[in-house]
C-alpha cells in the first residue's frame, strides 16, 4: 500500500475535480499530468464519478483518487473503479477502518483539534484541512498545527491560484487542494495544462 505522504508530495497542488461527462475524463487527466500534476482527486459529486475515475486511471502517470467519500460503500466502489487514494470531507472511524480493509491511503478532513486527535488515535498523521478558508484560514491552521508537530496537512476549500503559495509556506503543509485548475464545461486542454504547470512550479 502506498503512503498518503508519497501521494501528497507528488506535486504542490492536488486538483479537486468535479467532472460531469466521462468523455472529458481522459483529456483532463492528460492535461493535468502533462502540466506536472499527477495526483488527481475526482469528487463523488456526480453520477458519473466512478466512470471518470476508471477513465482517468488509464492515463499514464496519473494517480487517481476519490474525493467526497462519505462511507465504506463509497470507498469500496471507488477502489474498485481504480482509485488509489481516498479523500473524505470529515473523519469517521468507519471510513478509516474501510480504508485499512481496502489497503488504500486515506486523507480525511479535519477542521479542529478534536478531529486531529481522533485521527491520531486511529493511527493517522496526514489530514485535509477543510474547509480551509471558511474554517479560519492560515491563522487557524497555524494555531491548530502547533500542538500536533507530527501532523501534516493538505488545506482544501477556498484556496485559489494567487493564495496557494501562502498556504504552502506553512511548515505543516505538504500540498493544497485546488478546484481552480479545471473550470466547469468543455475542457480547454491547453489552458488546463498551463494552469497545471503554474501550480506544479509552486514550492511546498
Amino acid at each position: 500500500m502506498a503512503r498518503i505522504e508519497d501521494i501528497m508530495t507528488l506535486a504542490p497542488v492536488i486538483p479537486v475535480l468535479v467532472i460531469h461527462d466521462p468523455a472529458h475524463a481522459r483529456p483532463v487527466a492528460e492535461a493535468l499530468v502533462a502540466g506536472g500534476l499527477r495526483a488527481l482527486e475526482v469528487t463523488l459529486r456526480t453520477e458519473c464519478a466512478l466512470d471518470v475515475i476508471a477513465e482517468m486511471a488509464k492515463v499514464e502517470g496519473a494517480v487517481v483518487g476519490a474525493g467526497t467519500v462519505l462511507n465504506g460503500d463509497d470507498l469500496k466502489s471507488s477502489v474498485d473503479a481504480g482509485a488509489r487514494f481516498i479523500v473524505s470531507p470529515g473523519l469517521t472511524a468507519n471510513v478509516a477502518h474501510a480504508a485499512n480493509a481496502c489497503e488504500v491511503p486515506l486523507l480525511p478532513g479535519t477542521a479542529n483539534a478534536s478531529d486531529i486527535m481522533r485521527g491520531l488515535d486511529l493511527g493517522l498523521t496526514h489530514f485535509k484541512f477543510f474547509p480551509a478558508v471558511a474554517a479560519g484560514g492560515i491563522p487557524a491552521l497555524k494555531a491548530l498545527s502547533a500542538p500536533f508537530g507530527q501532523a501534516r496537512f493538505c488545506p482544501t476549500g477556498g484556496i485559489k491560484a494567487d493564495t496557494a503559495a501562502d498556504w504552502l509556506g506553512l511548515p505543516s503543509v505538504l500540498c493544497v487542494g485546488g478546484s481552480w485548475l479545471v473550470p466547469a464545461g468543455t475542457p480547454d486542454v491547453a489552458a488546463i495544462t498551463a494552469r497545471a504547470k503554474q501550480a506544479a512550479a509552486l514550492k511546498a
